[in-house]
């Protein structure tokens, strides 16, 4: 059988000891000490049921360690998806998410048998940063009205959330005057 394509996990079997399970076991409890919580706060951020997060760390970091291709890899939930994964699952419902999940894993295997993949190291970094930013002020934005204490439905686009959530929000004083604030 060729090697090339087996896991990293199987290739190691043959010289794996108790010292390296001992360790195994400490980073996988460290792992989901962090990755359990933040799976299901996700969950929660992009509108699904908590347990549907942890299911998917779960059964996703299990696949990861099995067929990954690295010896020492860790693998676990990311925020960038929340923005995403909240978009699909308030468009499509949590059926379109799976489709999407099962489209995505078939174009990454895809690119992975193909060679393909490697295309990603021509992104330039600024790129990437950016990306990752702009994905971090999305999830902070959405993070304003608990924040604040606010009692409010806060729309899923970004624009309109800000008038909602934060100081341009028009209120009507006891008076009737009306005043910009949070």
């Amino acid at each position: 059988m060729n090697q090339l394509w087996l896991p990293k996990s199987v290739l190691l079997l043959r010289t794996y000891s108790r010292d390296a399970l001992a360790a195994d076991l400490l980073a996988g409890v460290t792992v989901g000490l962090v990755a359990l919580p933040l799976a299901m706060a996700f969950a929660i951020s992009s509108g699904v049921a908590p347990q549907s997060g942890l299911y998917c760390a779960i059964v996703a970091g299990f696949l990861i360690s099995a067929l990954g291709g690295s010896r020492c890899q860790v693998g676990g939930p990311t925020g960038a998806f929340v923005v995403v994964v909240s978009g699909i699952v308030g468009t499509y419902g949590l059926d379109g998410l799976f489709m999407c999940t099962m489209m995505a894993g078939v174009m990454l295997v895809l690119l992975g048998a193909t060679g393909m993949g490697a295309a990603v190291n021509f992104i330039p970094r600024p790129v990437v940063v950016g990306f990752t930013n702009g994905i971090g002020v999305l999830i902070a934005s959405t993070q304003i009205k608990d924040l604040l204490g606010l009692r409010v439905d806060v729309p899923g686009e970004f624009w309109p959330r800000l008038p909602e959530s934060c100081w341009w929000s028009p209120t009507t004083s006891a008076t009737g005057a009306r005043s910009a604030s949070c």
